[in-house]
């Protein structure tokens, strides 16, 4: 079975100490992640040490990184390299999220770089791709996307694709309350299946965690995973309630 996965992703919200009250609070309510499903949290740069620290020792659950510099080393001040990261035990770096492209200009190119550099540190990217409200509007929205893939990860090989997690986020539910129908998230989630399957074959593509990201919460979670090709969520706003999270968690298939 597909791993099945709740990653949160913070952001740049909270502070150190309110982070780890965050974590205190989540470790200390009741949940369970089965040998297929993972808890992945993907918090700011200062604060991984804290969450590696805490969370060391818990069975499938990550600490992430929300992003990651192409180079490996070097004159470039305020970037962090992958390994960096590694040196921490960080194992997974969320890559293209729609707020790193839109205020950061990631291209697809340049994503293609941070992938590279992520699997060639034994490292799960989580490779965030979707649509804004206009392209889904104009009904180009699977073209759109299918280009994100195509451009920024068709260059792998079929070993490698399989160790990358990939985060669908309709950029039009992002943080706005509006969340794309389970029926909707279905629909894109196979087509991003069958994008990869026309590369690599239906065996490979059945074998890629596929999440769906934009206003997950309690109270949507258990209809959107319970999706064939929805494989869990990278959830930003309700990540940061211990309850809403744990309830995410306990939503996973």
């Amino acid at each position: 079975m597909r791993k099945q996965i709740a990653a949160a992703n913070w952001k740049m919200n909270l502070t150190i100490q309110q982070g780890e009250q965050l974590l205190n609070d989540i470790i200390a309510k009741p949940h369970h992640l089965s040998a297929h499903q993972q808890a992945v949290f993907a918090v700011p740069f200062p604060y991984l040490a804290m969450a590696q620290a805490k969370m060391a020792g818990k069975d499938n659950v990550f600490i992430a990184a929300q992003n990651c510099y192409t180079k490996k080393s070097g004159a470039y001040t305020g970037e962090t390299s992958v390994e960096m990261l590694q040196s921490l035990g960080i194992q997974v770096v969320v890559l293209g999220h729609s707020e790193r492209r839109e205020y950061f200009n990631e291209s697809n190119q340049m994503l293609a770089d941070k992938v590279n550099i992520v699997l060639e540190y034994n490292c799960t990217p989580i490779f965030c791709c979707g649509e804004a409200l206009a392209i889904r509007e104009a009904g180009t929205q699977n073209e759109y996307v299918a280009i994100q893939l195509e451009e920024s990860l068709f260059h792998l090989s079929a070993e490698q694709i399989q160790k990358v997690v990939i985060a669908y986020e309709p950029i039009w539910a992002i943080g706005t309350g509006k969340t794309a129908s389970s029926e909707q998230a279905q629909e894109m989630h196979a087509h991003l299946r069958a994008v990869l399957a026309g590369k690599y074959g239906a065996s490979v593509a059945d074998n890629i965690s596929i999440l769906y990201g934009g206003s997950v919460k309690a109270s949507n979670a258990k209809e959107i995973f319970s999706q064939p090709d929805v494989d869990g969520g990278l959830v930003g706003g309700a990540s940061l309630i211990a309850d809403e999270f744990v309830a995410i968690i306990n939503s996973l298939k």
